[in-house]
């Protein structure tokens, strides 16, 4: 029980220190800084972006008893995990973005983008 509980506070933890990231640097990002996107094909909260896709773009993944924050929300991958989604749109990591900050893949193919504050 105490772990579970400790796991909670934790991921309310990372959520906070991901949106304070993002309005340090006008754009989301987890609490390690890497940039996160969103991607124009996901609709209705579902994630269009498997296989090939995921492995260029990781789902930002969220473990389904994590504390949830205002815009936030958790939604199903067919794969059986959770992903984060803020604002309902499934949010992912671009595999090209290296360091903290990086925002490689804005715009690419012209459905991939930052999300902003």
């Amino acid at each position: 029980m105490q772990y579970s509980k400790h796991l909670t506070a934790l991921s309310a933890a990372f959520i906070l220190a991901s949106s304070l990231a993002a309005q340090a640097a006008g754009m989301l990002a987890d609490a390690k800084g890497m940039t996160l996107y969103i991607f124009d094909k996901d609709a209705g909260g579902v994630s269009a972006c498997y296989d090939d896709c995921a492995v260029k773009w990781p789902p930002y993944l969220g473990a389904a008893d994590a504390a949830l924050t205002e815009g936030w929300t958790l939604v199903d991958r067919t794969d059986g995990t959770k992903q984060w989604a803020y604002d309902g749109k499934p949010t992912y990591y671009f595999a090209g973005d290296k360091a903290k900050g990086d925002a490689n893949g804005d715009g690419l193919g012209g459905v991939w983008h930052v999300i902003k504050e």
